[in-house]
């Protein structure tokens, strides 16, 4: 049986969308530049770019991707088929497709759940088991959130921005594997990681 993996993205503001147009924050070239996208946990529109992440059941990443805020999350799962293979993923209403559900499937038997629409056909209750593994990998966005600051972010150009993100995210794997394998206690207690 294969392993199971958690997918989820969070936004990264940039700056106040009232802000957007004077901003020069990391606009050095259009591919890399910040843009303008929805999240749908807080209804609101940001300026920002978007961390997306795959994560195993027991909290530590397995791989992560920094995206225009515009891009789909469905965008990311095609890649996924290169990085996992028979492995159960699971993520929530915005990775909803039928077509790369299949595609993941046929091609690296990455078996894809997400939460059906209530208006979807032949609806089905997401189970519980599924729901509350999921909230491992918003758990770890939390984290990085309030532990690790990762919002709090004063580069000015995108390699600045992306070497900071990527400090901070192996800041808490390096957490993580001490208190693993260092300090024997659960993996996630990273509040006093050192002590």
């Amino acid at each position: 049986k294969g392993k199971s993996y958690i997918v989820d993205s969070m936004p990264i503001e940039v700056c106040k969308l009232s802000r957007e147009k004077r901003a020069r924050i990391c606009k050095e070239t259009l591919s890399t530049s910040p843009d303008k996208g929805y999240c749908a946990s807080q209804q609101m529109y940001f300026y920002e770019y978007k961390l997306h992440g795959v994560c195993s059941v027991n909290g530590v990443f397995h791989s992560i991707d920094l995206t225009k805020a515009s891009v789909h999350d469905v965008e990311i799962l095609k890649d996924l088929n290169t990085q996992l293979s028979d492995c159960v993923l699971l993520g929530d209403k915005g990775y909803i497709g039928k077509e790369i559900q299949l595609d993941l499937f046929e091609s690296s038997s990455i078996r894809l759940h997400t939460p059906m629409r209530s208006n979807q056909k032949n609806f089905k209750h997401y189970p519980g088991i599924f729901r509350k593994t999921r909230k491992r990998l918003e758990t770890l966005f939390s984290q990085l959130c309030d532990q690790f600051m990762i919002r709090r972010n004063y580069a000015k150009t995108f390699r600045g921005f992306r070497t900071r993100i990527l400090a901070k995210i192996t800041a808490l794997t390096i957490a993580q594997f001490s208190n693993c394998f260092i300090l024997h206690r659960p993996i996630n207690n990273i509040k006093h990681a050192i002590f």
